[in-house]
């Protein structure tokens, strides 16, 4: 395996841990934190490193605590967790997938592009993905290969590991794309230099 790949599937398996947590506290609203453990060992029961699926657990709870998606309340002598606005959010895109990219102030001058091999026998999630990516707002360059000038890596990592497409979608950041003035146009970004 390659470190793109090892560093991608370390990716996957922390975006599925936070969308785990997040799901659980999303769905109750407020839970106790010692109630948390319970319902992920749940979700990680068919797993057969359920000693190190909970560590992973407790360690991305505490990052998104610190991030800032979640919050722990004190309520009668116990710890209680909910989510934060970012948090709900984030629990939105996981669950909807149609919450808006964000965009920022400035661009940065740097395309992103999406570019897929889905086999035919999954064409349900090859629609999927695409429908997904027009109502986000990217643009389609070639059959498979969508562009968007923004920052969107967080977001099409839980769209892989939420359709399970893995290696079969890349997510590329280029510097250049040639013939790039319609795309300028509709996105209305400064002309080229």
């Amino acid at each position: 395996m390659g470190k793109m790949e090892e560093r991608n599937a370390k990716l996957i398996r922390r975006t599925k841990i936070n969308t785990a947590i997040i799901g659980v506290v999303a769905a109750a609203g407020v839970i106790a934190v010692a109630a948390v453990a319970p319902k992920l060992i749940n979700l990680f029961s068919k797993s057969k490193y359920l000693r190190q699926r909970m560590y992973q657990s407790r360690s991305r709870l505490s990052s998104l605590i610190t991030r800032g998606y979640m919050t722990v309340e004190m309520k009668n002598g116990k710890k209680y967790i909910r989510l934060t606005q970012k948090g709900e959010k984030f629990a939105a895109l996981i669950h909807e997938g149609g919450a808006p990219l964000k965009k920022p102030k400035r661009w940065d001058g740097k395309w992103r592009l999406l570019i897929f091999d889905i086999p035919e026998q999954r064409k349900r999630i090859r629609g999927q993905i695409r429908s997904t990516l027009t109502a986000l707002g990217f643009i389609r360059l070639q059959d498979s290969v969508w562009v968007y000038p923004y920052d969107c890596e967080d977001y099409m990592t839980i769209l892989k590991a939420d359709l399970r497409v893995g290696k079969d979608v890349l997510y590329i950041i280029a510097d250049q794309i040639e013939y790039d003035k319609p795309l300028r146009s509709h996105f209305n970004l400064p002309e080229a230099a």
